[in-house]
C-alpha cells in the first residue's frame, strides 16, 4: 500500500445499542475513552491519522515508537489512550490536541503520556479486510508491546459479564464485535456494536440560550448545600416537551449558578428539573455527552 493510498481511509465505524448481551459469535473490548486512530507503518514511514483525517505525528511524537515493534508494512486501527491510575482519561489528551505552544506541548508529552491500543490489523503487505476478524486478532498478536504501543484484550462470549465489570470500575462501555467481521473502511455497520455505560440524574435548568434551528441550549445545574452549581448545557429541539416549558418559564436578572456566569444565558428561576443521561461527571463536575 502506497502511502497516499493510506491517507484517503478512515476507520470502520460501530452502531450504538443500550443493552449487553451474550453471543458465541461475537468477541468483546473494553471501550477505551480516548482519540480512534490509524497507524500506517512502512520501512521509513509511520503516519498516524485521526479519525477525522488529521496527521497526529507532532502532537503525539511519542508514538513514533511503534515502528520498535512493528517491523513491516502495517495499517492498525486503534485508540490513542491516556491511562491515568489504570484507567483511561481522555482530558489531558483533549489540552495536547488544542495546545499550540511547543514548550507547553512537551511538558504535556512528558505528563501526560499516550499510547496506542490496537485492536486492528487491516493490511500487513497485504488487504486483510476480507479475513475474519478473529484471523486478523491471531495475526496481530503476533507482534510484540512496548511502552507506546498495546495491543485490546478480548472476550468471547462473555458480554455482560465484562459490561458488570465495566461499571463496577466506571469505565466508558465496550464494544461488540462478530467474531468472523470483515472490515469495511468509513462506513458504520451494525457487525460491530458499542454499548455506553450510562449514568443518569435529575438537575435544575438555571437558565437557556436560543440557538438556530429552533434549538435551545439548557444551563444545567445541581444542588450541593442549598446552592446551585453548573455542570453543563445541553441541546434540545422545539419538538420536545421541555421546550415550551422552558421558554415560559419565570426569568432572573442574575446568575443563579454560585460558580457560573454567562452574559448570553438567558437567566431562570430553578425549580424546574429533568433527568438527564451522561456517560461520566468530569473532575471538575461537568456532564460528558449529556442528552435527555
Amino acid at each position: 500500500m502506497r502511502k497516499s493510498d493510506f491517507l484517503d481511509l478512515s476507520p470502520m465505524l460501530l452502531e450504538e445499542i443500550k443493552k449487553p448481551f451474550n453471543d458465541k459469535n461475537y468477541l468483546y473490548e473494553i471501550k477505551f475513552d480516548g482519540f480512534r486512530a490509524l497507524v500506517y507503518v512502512n520501512k521509513d514511514t509511520i503516519i498516524i491519522k485521526s479519525r477525522n483525517g488529521v496527521i497526529l505525528n507532532e502532537v503525539f511524537p511519542e508514538l513514533l515508537k511503534i515502528k520498535e515493534v512493528i517491523n513491516k508494512p502495517c495499517v492498525l486501527d486503534g485508540e490513542i489512550v491516556y491511562f491515568d491510575e489504570g484507567k483511561p482519561n481522555i482530558r489531558p489528551l483533549q489540552e495536547r490536541m488544542r495546545t499550540k505552544n511547543k514548550i507547553k506541548s512537551a511538558v504535556l508529552q512528558k505528563n501526560y503520556p499516550a499510547v496506542f491500543v490496537c485492536f486492528d490489523i487491516l493490511n500487513n503487505g497485504q488487504d486483510l479486510t476480507n479475513m475474519p476478524l478473529i484471523k486478523r486478532k491471531n495475526i496481530l498478536n503476533q507482534f510484540k508491546e512496548n511502552e507506546v504501543f498495546q495491543k485490546a484484550k478480548f472476550f468471547l462470549e462473555k458480554g455482560q459479564e465484562l459490561f458488570s465489570f465495566i461499571k463496577k470500575e466506571n469505565l466508558e462501555g465496550i464494544v461488540a464485535k462478530e467474531i468472523n467481521s470483515r472490515y469495511y473502511y468509513g462506513k458504520r455497520v451494525s457487525i460491530w456494536l458499542k454499548i455506553k455505560n450510562i449514568q443518569s440524574d435529575y438537575f435544575y435548568i438555571g437558565g437557556y440560550k436560543p440557538n438556530k434551528n429552533n434549538t435551545i441550549s439548557l444551563y444545567l445545574g445541581e444542588k450541593q448545600k442549598n446552592k446551585l452549581h453548573f455542570v453543563g448545557k445541553l441541546s434540545i429541539s422545539n419538538k420536545q416537551e421541555i421546550y415550551n416549558r422552558v421558554l415560559k418559564a419565570k426569568p432572573i436578572k442574575k446568575s443563579p449558578f454560585e460558580d457560573y456566569t454567562d452574559k448570553n444565558c438567558n437567566y431562570l428561576k430553578p425549580y424546574i428539573d429533568i433527568l438527564v443521561y451522561y456517560t461520566e461527571k468530569t473532575t471538575n463536575n461537568m456532564l460528558r455527552h449529556p442528552k435527555l
